[in-house]
This record gives structure tokens, sequence and C-alpha cells, in this order.
């Protein structure tokens, strides 16, 4: 794969990037995505980790903003979010 050059990138880096996770709402879900976002952002602060469960209580959707640095970190970092057990959906 080619690397994007800086000039023809939307973001800016580093900023903060806003990424969505939906998983069932089950024990250890919340901890475990906190735990791959501070992997790739070790700064992230777990507070700011918004919560949203499904109508139906069934699945919880999560909103995680990471420091970006670079477009790999975060190709990388949705690479591991969707191969997660525990993921449905990554947005």
């Amino acid at each position: 794969m080619n690397p994007i050059p800086p000039e023809q990138s939307l973001i800016e880096y580093p900023s903060q990037f806003p990424i969505k996770v939906m998983g069932a709402q089950v024990e250890g879900f919340v901890e475990a995505m906190v735990m791959v976002a501070k992997s790739f952002d070790p700064g992230f602060d777990a507070a700011t980790v918004e919560q949203r469960p499904s109508k139906g209580g069934n699945y919880l959707g999560l909103t995680l903003t990471v420091t970006a640095t670079s477009r790999e970190q975060l190709d990388e970092l949705y690479r591991t979010l969707t191969t997660h057990p525990m993921v449905k959906v990554v947005l």
C-alpha cells in the first residue's frame, strides 16, 4: 500500500479522532476497547468514552476519541478493532 502524501490527507495530524465501536453489551467490553485505544494512544483517557446502549439493551455503542498521529496508526487501530472478537462494527 502506498502511503498518502500529507498534502493529500483530509486529516491534519496530530488531531482528536472519534471512532465508533459497537459490540454486545457484555461485561468487559468497555475495558477491552479502552485497552486497545491505549495501545495506540498512551494518553487516551477512559473517562472520555461515550456509551450508548441499543434500544433492546443487547448492544453497546462506544465513541473512542483518540489522538491520531498518522494514517498508518489509524489504519492499524481500525484493523485491530475490526478483528477483535467482542466487536461487531467499527465506524
